[in-house]
């Protein structure tokens, strides 16, 4: 079981800022930039296309809806997209709010309080369509 699993199951608490059926997303807690969003499809899948062609699609639609509501959100340039997937075996979605190209190389990370995280979660999932 990944660590996702467990977040999905509620065995581990996370930031959620959205959710349906199929997916969540939630801020990832080491982050590149503010705002950086994980999104994971409920079923447990190695790689990202392993997933069948209706489910990237979807996974796809629903990262979409998180970028968008994270433009709204957060300051920046542009919402960047990463599908890495090495360090935990589960598909996720990065979306990272970015105004450089380092902000998406995984190098640099910010730090906020819990206090920031929960704010910043409802602050986005308020802007969740």
């Amino acid at each position: 079981m990944s660590i996702f699993t467990k977040i999905i199951t509620g065995e581990i608490p996370s930031y959620k800022v959205a959710e349906n059926d199929d997916f969540i997303a939630f801020l990832d807690i080491n982050p590149n930039a503010k705002g950086h969003t994980l999104v994971v499809p409920k079923k447990e899948e190695n790689k990202i296309f392993d997933l069948s062609k209706e489910e990237y699609r979807s996974l796809m639609d629903f990262s979409y809806r998180v970028a968008k509501a994270l433009e709204k959100t957060v300051l920046c340039k542009r919402i960047g997209m990463s599908v890495i997937g090495l360090e935990v075996p589960h598909v996720h979605v990065h979306l990272i709010p970015i105004n450089a190209m380092a902000d998406m190389q995984f190098q640099q990370k910010v730090k906020f309080t819990n206090e920031e995280f929960v704010s910043l979660a409802k602050s986005i999932s308020g802007n969740f369509e």
